[in-house]
C-alpha cells in the first residue's frame, strides 16, 4: 500500500445461535480480542444476528429485517469501533420500505457510519460497489454471491480499494451432500487478491445449522476456512485467525 503505512486486518469466525444478543455478544468479544492483537479493521462473518435463514422460504422469517437507520447491532458496533478505534464492516439484513437487501454498513474508527452498500440478495442492490476511505485504507466490501465474480472485485480495485472484504455463509449444500465448494470457493478469492493486487479478507461462519423450511428441516453445516490472502494471492505464512465454535 502507498506510503509503507502497516495495516492490521482480523477476519471472525464463530458458530451461531439461534439468539441475537448471544451473537453480537459474541462478536463484540472476538472484535476485542482481535485489538487486543493489533487489529485495525475487523471483519464479522455474513448475517451474524442468527442462524442463516436463508436456507427456507418462509415469509415469517422477513420479521428479522430492520431498517438502518437505528438498527442496534449497527449502533452497538459504532460504540464498539469508536472505544476501540478500529473499522468494523457490520453485515445486517435490512428493510427498506417493501424491500429487503443482504447490507453492510461500514464503521469507522470514530464510530462514524460511513453509508452502507446494498448486494445480491432478496432485491438486487441499487448503490452498485463501492469503496470506502477509513481511517486506515480504503476498503471495498461485496457479499455473499458477490464473492464468486471477478468483476465485483475489480470494479472495487479500480475505485482504488486497497483491501478487500468479504463477509461470508458458506458450507454445505442441502441438495447435494457430496458437493464441497471449499477449495473452489478459496482459489476464486485469491484469484481476485492476485489479479488485482490487493489483499483479500473473508470471514465464514462455521458450524452446523437446522432450520424449518416449507420441505421439512434443512441443515447446512457451514466449513469456516476463514483467511486472509496477500496481495499476491497467496497466504502469508503469518497469518493467524481468531474463532469460538
Amino acid at each position: 500500500m502507498a506510503g509503507a503505512r502497516k495495516v492490521v486486518v482480523a477476519a471472525l469466525q464463530f458458530a451461531c445461535s439461534d439468539s441475537v444478543s448471544e451473537n453480537v455478544d459474541t462478536a463484540e468479544r472476538l472484535v476485542r480480542a482481535a485489538h487486543k492483537k493489533g487489529a485495525n479493521i475487523v471483519l464479522i462473518q455474513e448475517l451474524f444476528e442468527g442462524y442463516y435463514f436463508c436456507q427456507a422460504q418462509r415469509a415469517d422469517l422477513f420479521q428479522h429485517a430492520k431498517p438502518y437507520k437505528e438498527h442496534p447491532t449497527i449502533l452497538r458496533m459504532q460504540k464498539l469501533a469508536k472505544e476501540l478505534g478500529v473499522v468494523i464492516p457490520v453485515s445486517f439484513f435490512e428493510e427498506a420500505n417493501n424491500a429487503h437487501y443482504n447490507s453492510v454498513a461500514i464503521i469507522d474508527a470514530d464510530g462514524t457510519d460511513l453509508g452502507y452498500q446494498e448486494k445480491f440478495y432478496f432485491n438486487p442492490g441499487d448503490t452498485g460497489f463501492k469503496v470506502f476511505t477509513t481511517k486506515f485504507a480504503r476498503i471495498g466490501v461485496a457479499i455473499c454471491w458477490d464473492q464468486w465474480f471477478p468483476e465485483a472485485a475489480r470494479a472495487m480495485a479500480l475505485q482504488g480499494a486497497e483491501i478487500l472484504f468479504y463477509p461470508t455463509a458458506i458450507g454445505s449444500e442441502p441438495q447435494d451432500e457430496g458437493l464441497d465448494s471449499r477449495e473452489h470457493w478459496k482459489r476464486v478469492m485469491q484469484g481476485h487478491a492476485g489479479a488485482n493486487l490487493v489483499p483479500l479478507v473473508a470471514s465464514n461462519r462455521i458450524g452446523k445449522e437446522t432450520i424449518e423450511t416449507e420441505h421439512g428441516n434443512s441443515t447446512i453445516t457451514f466449513y469456516g476456512n476463514s483467511f486472509i490472502a496477500a496481495k499476491a494471492g497467496h497466504f502469508p505464512w503469518w497469518l493467524a485467525s481468531m474463532w469460538a465454535v
